[in-house]
């Protein structure tokens, strides 16, 4: 019989239990599309005595992570702590640095990190695979790395946090403020404690990061992106979003333009009509646009046990079948130094929303700042009157610059009869 594939695991929490657990459950049928078995081998974690729902026994375990990667008997390290420094950064050079395969869901370790690991894999002619670092279950990775191989990625977005999408939906489904929904979504265990990483945009943009260097064929380029999250969206935005024909949906957008490439992370608001606006809850997905397949559209659970344990898996069976692609899809040295494109450089159209006091010459005093930049408006809502008293009012515009935009909002901002920091989001139409 053909020797088994043998894995040490770092990292016990949800996705390593989860990895453990789906190569028991799946065994038999892992083997078959493997040509072996794949067995774990050794662990590691902090502690021990913690049940974490998949038994333990007759595994090596080491406190140390690195001393894992160590291990002669070990063939293929899978690293399920996270963070982009620490042990999971340590663990990450020193199997490489030993020509052993590592196999990461760790997007913050890419992100900041992949160049030079992807450099130290290619110099000690070991594998790095990592489907499993963006969006869950979906194969964004195989899809936009191999599957569109041929073509020139014009470019690559998607809904790339489960825990944002699911608070914009309970906000637009039970019209609850961002505070309650969040307090919801850590209730039902979709957001940490601190959710800062997600609701401020940043693990969308460590995603994106790693999308765009595979589509675009350049070195990872995680400074560059534009992140906003979705703490300041309201109820109010979303309603009168549906009303214009939109849906907010937090998006990571790549795009090739003539400068460069544009990476960003914010919320926008997408067409109805548009299919990425109904993927709702905490579904992930991903859309690639190319010259020859035109638009491809994924669409998964982008977290959690199961779907992320599926998509590690899917690389170990690549290993075991000897499927090693380059990790960006080329090696290190035909990476071209694309340059990045400045969100200032940015064009579109705007959703703006300002509180301000109902007062005669208040509409006259913003369209003439916005006239003055060269903006021109496409839609205004003003509902009701209460003299005196603070109003919405809502604006939209044609296609114009970010950086004009930016300069109007400041001279909207210091009227006296506004009221509250205006409201901005970006209309896609995609």
């Amino acid at each position: 019989m053909t020797r088994a594939l043998a894995v040490g695991v770092a990292g016990l929490g949800t996705v390593g239990a989860g990895v453990l657990s789906l190569l028991r459950q799946n065994a038999d049928i892992i083997a078959a599309r493997a040509g072996r078995p794949i067995a774990v081998v050794a662990v590691s974690a902090r502690d021990r005595g913690r049940d974490r729902g998949v038994p333990l026994s007759g595994l090596r375990w080491y406190e140390d992570a690195v001393s894992l990667a160590e291990d002669a008997g070990v063939d293929v390290v899978v690293e399920c702590i996270g963070g982009a420094e620490g042990t999971a950064r340590a663990l990450a050079e020193a199997a490489l640095s030993r020509g052993k395969p590592l196999v990461t869901a760790n997007k913050a370790l890419l992100a900041v990190h992949g160049a030079a690991l992807s450099r130290l894999a290619e110099q000690r002619g070991a594998a790095l695979l990592f489907e499993a670092a963006v969006a869950g279950g979906i194969p964004a990775i195989k899809a936009v790395r191999e599957g569109l191989a041929a073509n020139r990625i014009g470019r690559v977005m998607g809904i790339l946090n489960g825990t944002c999408n699911f608070i914009l939906t309970m906000m637009r489904e039970r019209g609850r403020e961002f505070a309650e929904a969040l307090h919801e979504a850590q209730r039902l265990g979709y957001a940490e404690a601190d959710p800062s990483t997600d609701v401020d945009g940043v693990d969308a943009a460590h995603k994106l990061a790693i999308l765009a260097a595979i589509a675009f064929g350049r070195p990872v380029a995680f400074d560059a992106v534009h992140i906003e999250g979705i703490r300041a969206v309201s109820a109010l935005d979303i309603r009168l979003a549906e009303e214009l024909g939109y849906r907010i949906k937090l998006l990571g957008i790549a795009r090739r333009k003539d400068g460069g490439i544009e990476t960003r992370v914010h919320p926008c608001m997408v067409p109805l009509a548009h299919p990425i606006a109904r993927v709702e809850g905490v579904f992930n997905a991903v859309v690639a646009e190319g010259d020859a397949v035109g638009r491809v559209m994924l669409e998964g659970r982008g977290a959690g046990a199961g779907p992320t344990a599926s998509a590690v898996v899917a690389d170990l069976i690549d290993l075991a079948r000897g499927r090693i692609t380059p990790v960006w899809g080329a090696a290190s040295a035909d990476l071209a130094p694309v340059p990045s494109v400045p969100m200032t450089a940015h064009e579109g159209c705007y959703y703006l929303r300002l509180m301000v006091l109902d007062r005669p010459g208040v509409i006259a005093d913003v369209t003439s700042i916005l006239r003055d930049h060269g903006i021109s408006l496409e839609t205004m809502i003003q509902r009701g009157r209460a003299p005196g008293e603070a109003v919405p009012v809502v604006l939209t515009t044609h296609e114009t610059k970010e950086s004009a935009m930016r300069v109007a909002l400041e001279r909207i901002a210091a009227l006296e009869t506004v009221v509250e920091p205006p409201a901005l989001i970006r209309i896609e139409t995609l």
